[in-house]
């Protein structure tokens, strides 16, 4: 008789903190995997507590109201196996894995590998775990481990399938960023084939502050192929029915585990304890069925959508109304901005602010206004003559004898950052700030301006060159973004005839130095010899360098390159190391 184990992998959008929403959504997708027949049905890491929970791991409150929930999760599992991630309490804290089953918790797997690079910081919260577990359920051996374990080779995953395991079963939480789609398919494809297991990987789906988590789950055979795969960007349910038989025959096909010596893998600890579980809980005659295959998206339509659910999951989970405010410039940088959160929010719910200077071009006010009736949005004009008028009054004084310069300039942006809170206060607006990364790097932003004021910055880690990439790509799905504004040079408008190029390198230049710099920690003399001129690069450097004090006090926003400022990339504001 085949062996057939009908596994479900519930991809979900946790909250951090609001246990009892996230546990009511597991008891709810729980069903559904019931009806769907499943034997089993998995859920991210730390679905129950939402991820990452920070410090309200230091509130014993939290911990056990987490605990409550799992043991109401366990009386679920009385038809139904249950995977699902929680923190395990036991003298410390463990970021665990539950396998529920029968109405019982019946055994509990705690993660060995910790990140503490990057945006992660695990060995701040939790204690590691030790050895895993074989679960056997129907005649199918069953390995469950928890997001980073399964990224190092000589992991739990090798141990469990050593220990007798077909199907590895990882509950993740990975955080989006620009390609990280295919590498991730790529090494579990090799830690499928490498250990002759079906690798089911579920990862977490949502916006989190500075994070965004793609989904994209995934189920490979143990030949290394993807024969389902879930959607991008939103909650799905991903059901397949695994040939468990067909990982024996893959086995005797492979020799390499017959070299290992019991199981033996350094820093995991084995062989594998086992438990078993008994039969499936669920129905045994059931129909064949077909698993989804999401197609992969290309890389702008993914950090687009990536950008789209931060800015949706961050108003929404925030708890403010949905309604947002957007200073529009007439410019590339917040017509995205508006775009994107009239596709994340609907344009019922995004106010754009167009506030124009003495210096403001009739083109940039024409360009604001045909982007706000394009999206449907609502349009306020609110010029800022007067408002900066007054300030150039009352600096008379001081400023007198002094040429017209960059403190003018900035008093303009400051004027419209005003204005904007001032309808934040008085509405319940949460204001979107527009700047991008690459004058995000190089401080071309005025503190407490327009470009740097608001509750959340949509674009602040995407590059100027990305924006521009993004714009076409979301006009190639409708008109949005007027062709004006995408093709005249970018200026702040803040003199006559202003240019962004005036005081920086031309973005397609600039941005290739910043990548190198910010996120390959390349040096002055290392980025000089790609061919960059030197003395433009040390002059990038150093602003970059200095203007780390603007940047500790930008609102936070989503995370989608190699390397974000905040907690991606932490440098001391003040330091003396010389950039050679």
């Amino acid at each position: 008789m085949i062996r057939k184990l009908r596994v479900a992998l519930a991809q979900i959008n946790t909250t951090v903190g609001d246990i009892a929403g996230n546990t009511e959504a597991i008891a709810s997708w729980t069903q559904e995997a019931r009806e769907r027949g499943a034997d089993i049905v998995a859920f991210p890491e730390l679905a129950i507590t939402g991820y990452p929970p920070e410090d309200l791991l230091l509130k014993p409150s939290f911990l056990q109201n987490n605990l409550a929930c799992l043991k109401r999760l366990a009386e679920l599992s009385r038809d139904i196996t249950i995977v699902v991630g929680f923190v395990d309490v036991d003298e410390d804290i463990y970021n665990a894995a539950a396998v529920l089953h029968g109405g019982e918790v019946r055994g509990v797997y705690r993660k060995i590998f910790l990140p503490t690079y990057g945006v992660f910081d695990e060995d701040r919260y939790f204690q590691r775990g030790e050895g895993s577990q074989v679960y056997e359920l129907g005649g199918a051996g069953i390995g469950v481990n928890v997001c980073e374990d399964i990224w190092y080779p000589a992991g739990p995953s090798g141990a469990q399938a050593a220990g007798g395991a077909e199907v590895i079963i990882n509950i993740s939480a990975s955080p989006y960023r620009r390609g990280v789609t295919g590498y991730r398919e790529r090494m579990l494809a090799t830690r499928a084939q490498d250990h002759s297991v079906y690798v089911c990987y579920l990862n977490l789906v949502g916006g989190q502050d500075e994070l965004v988590f793609d989904g994209v789950s995934a189920i490979f055979d143990p030949s290394g192929n993807v024969v389902a795969r879930g959607p991008a960007y939103q909650e799905g349910l991903i059901v397949a029915d695994l040939d468990v038989e067909s990982v024996f025959r893959q086995r005797l096909r492979d020799p390499r585990g017959r070299k290992l010596e019991g199981g033996q893998y350094v820093g995991v600890g084995s062989p594998a304890q086992h438990v078993a579980l008994g039969e499936p809980l669920g129905p045994a005659d059931k129909a064949p069925v077909e698993p989804p295959m999401h197609p992969a998206l290309d890389e702008v339509a993914e950090v687009y959508e990536a950008l789209k659910l931060g800015v949706r999951d961050y108003v929404i989970k925030s708890g403010y109304s949905r309604n947002v405010a957007i200073g529009l410039s007439g410019g590339i940088d917040s017509s995205l901005v508006a775009t994107l959160a009239a596709d994340a929010l609907g344009p019922e719910n995004v106010v754009g602010v167009s506030m124009p200077s003495r210096y403001s071009s009739e083109g940039s006010k024409s360009d604001a206004a045909l982007l706000a009736e394009n999206l449907g949005i609502r349009l306020l004009t609110l010029p800022i003559e007067a408002t900066y008028s007054a300030f150039l009054d009352t600096l008379a004084g001081e400023y007198a004898g002094t040429e017209f310069g960059l403190a003018e300039e900035n008093i303009q942006a400051r004027c419209r950052g005003v204005i904007l809170m001032a309808l934040s206060n008085k509405f319940g607006w949460l204001v979107l700030t527009c700047g991008n990364k690459s004058e995000t790097s190089v401080g071309y932003a005025t503190l407490y301006g327009a470009d740097t004021t608001g509750g959340y910055a949509p674009i602040k880690d995407v590059p100027k060159t990305m924006v521009y990439r993004l714009a076409r790509y979301r006009n190639s799905l409708g008109p949005a973004i007027p062709p004006s504004v995408i093709e005249k040079p970018p200026s702040a408008e803040l003199r006559p005839d202003q240019r962004d190029e005036d005081s920086l390198p031309p973005y397609d230049v600039l941005d290739p130095i910043l990548e190198h710099y910010i996120e390959g920690d390349r040096s002055l003399d290392e980025i000089s010899q790609m061919g960059y001129d030197r003395d433009m690069v040390a002059r990038v450097l150093s602003l970059v360098d200095r203007a780390e004090y603007k940047r500790r006090q930008s609102p936070p926003g989503p995370k989608v390159t190699a390397r974000a400022f905040g907690r991606d990339r932490r440098l001391p504001i003040v330091n003396g190391y010389t950039r050679v």
